[in-house]
């Protein structure tokens, strides 16, 4: 009988009469008493109400308090660390596959280090680092575009051998591993010891955990404070945060919002004493073996396997997503089935053979919450004043400390510390409904460890309903969809002949040709683009301007006219940025990124509140389509359908106008992102169809074609374009990001961040966005590799691709002030090889006007 078929019946002999599976031993002592983490009474105030005693929520407790907060107050429903701290495996990394995330493991980490000396209770934190192991190519060149990422982050991260993996972890079979990634300071921590550790500190610093206090319903008062019903009565909150864990859907259904949150099946494996196991010296480090999609680390004298099993076979409680957990489920577990991770403990036997060796002690088969794609929820949230999110933590143990610092700053001072977009609540919408959470939420489970590519597309549960009126249309002529905050939009075209499909690769792949002809098309004729997934947010009332102009860094525009803006922190960040189109006196239209819609807005209303203005702001984004014309033949094309002047003189940059286009009624602004002659298109979405055919047949003789948003962005960088996201975010100012034409310091308005702004201005800057050139062959950059000057990380990039108007690829990137001299050479990180980067005076392209500006001049 083979060694698994062996071990699950030896298993399932031992435990056949048993309905609930306890985890491991708790291998720290916790000296917590009931009156340490207790309070007498739930208070009838409180500043801040935490819901959920997991170790997120007992983290944002510690946090606040420690910060200087009075009157925090934790309800726990059952006791602390119920629902999914309690049984998780407790894994602690540096590594994070994205760039921002990386700053709330840093922080955890260093939280853990030093948590035992400033509570006294031990937290069981091992750090033995981790090994994740490359065995094919593609996770070879995986391995070396992380490296890249990392170097401009804090945390040690190094490649390492075959042989240095096998003097780490003697106990592995290495015959066809081609390398590992190495964070020494990983390891894990005993999720229950931690979370007492944090509670004895937030009540050290005069929090107030309540347990056995389950939350029967909230409400809003007019004044965007919160009342609390627990069985103790009810609390006068300031505001609320949901931790709820996998309650955490339920909590938030009692204030009438759907969070896309979906508990999962998550099951390891625990032996019991392994002898060459208990012989080593030293503590094994965590290995993750990404082909074989499971972890394993050393517990005690024996080993701890979690696989992450295929999304076919992994289970994930679609009956509680519809009816809600278990009322009294708190410290259970499911049933184990170890028929469903078989194929994953087979990969970690042959990888580790001593597993095979020993008695399973346990099974832990307990839920875990996903969001659609993995990342938590951290954040206000939109619609709701004072309603906050700690939400959807798939790995909460080493979130935990970082998240808690993050809320409390952002609390306290009014402003996210750093960027952390990617987390924001408000990125998921009414489109996140039922057949999309399933469908994603087991998508990503079971793509856990599956090789993470640039440009990547993940298709479970698409398309939502958010469709612009022509997807199916631009499907069949050859679109490449890309998934934009719910939306499809075009990526790029197959054209006869063209490779097409989505093929993922960390080298140029099949789009590269195609988004070739794609700018050129835009560059000599003329290409239409779906933008439809814009965010659309009316701004109307009687105090809309004066609102704008309190809001926005720039000047008003007039009526009939269109200007960039950008909304700023208090700290004079970039918080966003803004199309402001003004239709008349005290009526707007603002325009912002799709993934920024409901980032936005939450803002806006946010700066309503504060203030007092008489403004109704009014999401279109649903309702209204978008059309982007660009390129020297866009004119022509227009003219043809429409009976309005379309001459320069009659309508300028940066002018709107209404058109009728074929009996389509459409708002026309006369911008385009490419940087060439263009139009944006403003139409009901049911009458998205005939006004794209129609330009269609009216630009055939021009030659015109479609182009997607690969070539958008390329046409963007050639013109030094910034885009929100990456070269501005909360991490930047507007001033080292180079957009000083847009923020006007010294108009009338006192507008957010004024006062910052001119404290920032006094000061010498410290780092320049710059222009490069970047030497390379078949990788281009995309944004955020290290840049290096000699052995010296010195900055990293923002955005970069091939430009097909110079045949180079090209960067953008903050360095030191010194080192941002025209003809300076530095190094652009790029898959493992250090490519020559000549910074540059400007972008390689003037934009179509100031082109024809220097014609003239001529």
């Amino acid at each position: 009988m083979h060694l698994m078929s062996r071990v699950v019946n030896r298993w399932r002999l031992m435990q056949s009469a048993k309905r609930i599976i306890q985890p491991r031993t708790i291998s720290s002592t916790c000296n917590l008493n009931e009156e340490s983490t207790i309070s007498g009474h739930v208070k009838d105030t409180a500043e801040t109400v935490i819901i959920g005693g997991g170790v997120v929520g007992t983290s944002i407790a510690y946090h606040l308090a420690k910060a200087g907060m009075k009157d925090v107050v934790l309800l726990e429903k059952t006791e602390l660390t119920a629902g999914s701290t309690w049984h998780a495996a407790g894994l602690t990394t540096y590594y994070h596959p994205g760039i921002n995330v990386k700053n709330i493991h840093y922080y955890s980490l260093k939280l853990y280090e030093q948590l035992e000396a400033e509570t006294g209770q031990e937290v069981g934190l091992h750090k033995c680092g981790s090994l994740r192991l490359a065995t094919t190519p593609e996770r070879v060149d995986e391995f070396k575009y992380q490296m890249a990422r990392q170097g401009w982050n804090k945390a040690d991260q190094w490649l390492i051998s075959t042989e240095e993996i096998m003097e780490k972890f003697p106990l592995i079979k290495a015959d066809d591993i081609l390398m590992g990634l190495w964070n020494p300071g990983d390891g894990h921590i005993d999720p229950y010891s931690l979370t007492q550790a944090l509670a004895i500190g937030a009540r050290k610093y005069g929090a107030s955990l309540c347990q056995s206090s389950p939350v029967h319903a909230m409400a809003q008062c007019e004044d965007g404070s919160w009342t609390v019903d627990t069985n103790e009565g009810q609390i006068k909150a300031k505001r609320v945060i949901n931790a709820g864990g996998f309650w955490a859907r339920e909590i938030g259904q009692m204030v009438g919002i759907d969070l896309p949150l979906v508990p999962i099946h998550h099951q390891y494996l625990v032996t019991s004493t392994i002898p060459e196991v208990a012989a080593l010296k030293q503590e094994l480090p965590v290995i993750r073996d990404l082909e074989g999609s499971y972890y394993l680390r050393q517990e005690r004298t024996g080993l701890l396997a979690g696989p992450y099993e295929h999304q076919d076979k992994m289970a994930l409680c679609d009956d509680w997503y519809d009816h809600g957990p278990p009322k009294d489920f708190g410290k259970e577990l499911f049933q184990p089935d170890l028929d469903r991770i078989s194929w994953n403990t087979e990969k970690a036997m042959e990888r580790v053979p001593v597993l095979a060796t020993g008695n399973i002690q346990s099974v832990v088969s307990g839920p875990i919450t996903y969001t659609p794609d993995i990342l938590p929820m951290i954040g206000p949230y939109q619609g709701l004043r004072n309603y906050w999110c700690a939400v959807g933590f798939g790995y909460g143990i080493v979130h935990a400390g970082g998240v808690g610092q993050y809320l409390t700053e952002w609390i306290m001072n009014g402003e996210p510390m750093y960027d952390l977009i990617e987390c924001d609540p408000n990125r998921y919408s009414k489109w996140t409904d039922r057949t999309y959470c399933l469908a994603k939420c087991r998508e990503s489970y079971g793509m856990n460890n599956a090789v993470g590519y640039p440009k990547e597309e993940r298709f479970a549960g698409r398309p939502t309903y958010r469709t612009s009126g022509i997807y199916d249309l631009l499907k069949t002529r050859g679109a490449d969809m890309g998934f934009h905050a719910g939306w499809e939009q075009p990526h790029w075209f197959a054209l006869e002949g063209d490779d097409a499909g989505y093929k993922p690769s960390f080298r140029r792949s099949n789009w590269f040709k195609p988004v070739g002809r794609e700018v050129d098309l835009v560059m000599n004729k003329a290409g239409l683009i779906d933008l439809s997934p814009f965010g659309k947010i009316k701004v109307t009332g009687k105090d809309a301007a004066a609102y704008i102009d309190h809001i926005c860094a720039n000047n008003l525009p007039k009526i009939g006219m269109t200007n960039i803006s950008h909304m700023l922190t208090p700290k004079g960040r970039v918080y966003s940025e803004l199309t402001v189109t003004r239709l008349g006196e005290n009526d707007f239209m603002c325009i912002t990124g799709s993934g920024s819609e409901l980032h936005d807005l939450r803002w806006m209303e946010k700066k309503l509140h504060e203030g007092d203005f008489d403004v109704t702001l009014n999401n279109k984004t649903d309702d209204l389509a978008c059309l982007g014309i660009a390129g020297p033949k866009s004119r022509d094309i227009i003219s043809k359908v429409t009976s309005t002047d379309m001459s320069g003189k009659a309508f300028k940059f940066l002018h709107i106008r209404d058109l009728e286009i074929a009996g389509v009624k459409v708002k026309a602004i006369r911008i385009s992102y490419t940087g060439e002659l263009g139009w944006e298109m403003y139409c009901d979405k049911n009458d998205m169809k005939q006004l794209y055919t129609s330009l269609l047949e009216a630009g055939e003789e021009f030659g015109v074609g479609d182009f997607g948003g690969y070539a958008l962005n390329s046409l963007r960088l050639d013109k030094g374009f910034r885009a929100w996201g990456s070269e501005m975010t909360t991490d930047q100012n507007p001033l080292e990001a180079g957009l000083e034409m847009f923020v006007k310091m010294d108009k009338a308005a006192d507008f957010i961040g004024k006062a910052a702004l001119h404290e920032i201005a006094a000061k010498p800057a410290t780092r320049k966005l710059v222009n490069l050139i970047v030497d390379t062959k078949d990788v281009d950059p995309e944004g955020n590799e290290s840049i290096w000057h000699g052995d010296k990380v010195v900055g990293m990039t923002t955005s970069g691709c091939y430009s097909y108007c110079i045949n180079k690829s090209i960067a953008y990137g903050y360095v030191p002030v010194e080192l941002s001299q025209v003809g300076n050479t530095l190094e652009v990180d790029l898959l493992g090889e250090k490519c020559t980067a000549t910074v540059e005076s400007g972008p390689p392209m003037l934009v179509e006007i100031a082109r024809n500006r220097q014609k003239k001049k001529q």
